[in-house]
């Protein structure tokens, strides 16, 4: 079952109208229902700073990881100012990749933006390696966006502004796609759907306030050669910049409420 979806899926990124067809409604469908879940709650800073992303170019989006819903928010943003990008987030493979009912929620939300799929069970560690290489062939061919989280997993600690360490997959998916990383922090966002829709439509629930940092450069990095020292590097130098960002959405939190200054993007 697990081959079967895999094998759909990536067959769905070969150009032609199923490609087209699903770029559409990542950016009409999905984008749209993700906005009205949030659009009373979002606050935006510093998307000045994000530069214009050009459809033939391919980026990897990095961020904290809080909530399930963390980057769905952030590229359905991206996209309703313009991104036509292809966008994938990789995904533990538990209930999207070896269920029915898995597959056809990825399809149906998401439209398979779940994907490669990661795998939990230590003797099946090596797949992983195959899943961060479809990533990198992705990113390398262009007109793709791809949501990563460098802490590897979610962060359930009491403290939204200690990220947790660096892993280095994310590293080695920048250092041999060398795509444009951008760099942001998110909080705010619920790991339930209903609370998120509730919360949003009372205007009752917490703020969501995102902060978009300058592309990151790491060309130093990049001109080293490929292998785990370096990959960690790379990823500990986007978590230290994640983990910045988290203050300057510290700070604009503390002011919500006080004013309605001019640098806020409110996506209403």
């Amino acid at each position: 079952m697990e081959r079967l979806y895999i094998r759909m899926v990536r067959q769905s990124f070969e150009p032609g109208p199923l490609d087209t067809a699903i770029r559409w409604c990542q950016r009409s469908v999905g984008a749209r229902w993700i906005h009205f879940a949030n659009r009373h709650l979002l606050h935006v800073v510093g998307y000045e700073r994000v530069p214009p992303l050009d459809p033939a170019k391919s980026y990897v989006l990095a961020c904290n990881h809080r909530s399930f819903f963390d980057l769905y928010v952030t590229g359905a943003f991206l996209m309703r100012r313009g991104l036509h990008h292809r966008m994938v987030f990789p995904v533990r493979s538990n209930f999207f990749y070896d269920s029915a009912l898995g597959f056809v929620v990825n399809g149906s939300m998401s439209f398979f933006a779940m994907y490669p799929p990661l795998f939990r069970e230590r003797s099946r560690q090596s797949l992983n390696l195959a899943s961060l290489q479809e990533v990198v062939r992705l990113l390398q061919r262009g007109g793709t966006l791809t949501g990563v989280h460098p802490e590897g997993t979610r962060n359930q600690g009491p403290d939204p502004y200690t990220l947790l360490p660096a892993q280095s997959g994310v590293g080695r998916i920048i250092h041999q796609s060398r795509a444009t990383v951008l760099p942001l922090f998110i909080n705010g966002l619920t790991n339930s759907i209903v609370r998120q829709f509730s919360g949003n439509l009372l205007r009752t629930g917490t703020p969501v306030v995102l902060v978009f940092g300058e592309p990151l450069a790491m060309d130093d990095l990049l001109a080293q050669p490929g292998g785990t020292r370096v990959y960690k590097q790379v990823s500990e130098r986007l978590v230290t910049t994640i983990t910045a960002l988290g203050q300057e959405e510290r700070a604009a939190r503390a002011r919500l409420g006080r004013d309605s200054s001019s640098e806020w993007i409110h996506d209403h």
